[in-house]
């Protein structure tokens, strides 16, 4: 069994600061990409940043400059940390990650709200 938990989410005012985490745990034998993605309220899930095993990265346009994806593969942990946060970055943020159990397969986290707000 693998799971997925996230944490960092909150509530932030506009050009604030926040670092979201996201642990993989399980009887996990290799882990590739992982990810970050968010759905806001009426819109579809968007990717945010991705990162492969090797540390390549890529972002969507609407947060180049902000955010910063990174990964520490001894702990299985992907990380987001989201500076000058806009009201429009407000969502449910999904973390994911194509692991090898017996098989590789995408596995998603429950999500963390993220809201920014004056």
């Amino acid at each position: 069994q693998v799971q997925l938990v996230e944490s960092g989410g909150g509530s932030v005012q506009p050009g604030g600061s926040l670092r979201l985490s996201c642990a993989a745990s399980g009887s996990i034998f290799s882990i590739n990409n992982m990810g970050w993605h968010r759905q806001a309220p009426g819109k579809e899930r968007e990717l945010v940043a991705r990162i492969t095993s090797g540390g390549m990265t890529n972002y969507a346009d609407s947060v180049k400059g902000r955010f910063t994806i990174s990964r520490d593969n001894a702990k299985n942990t992907v990380y987001l940390q989201m500076n000058s946060l806009k009201p429009e970055d407000t969502a449910v943020y999904y973390c994911n990650a194509d692991i090898y159990v017996n098989r590789w397969r995408d596995y998603w986290g429950q999500g963390t709200q993220v809201t920014v707000s004056s």
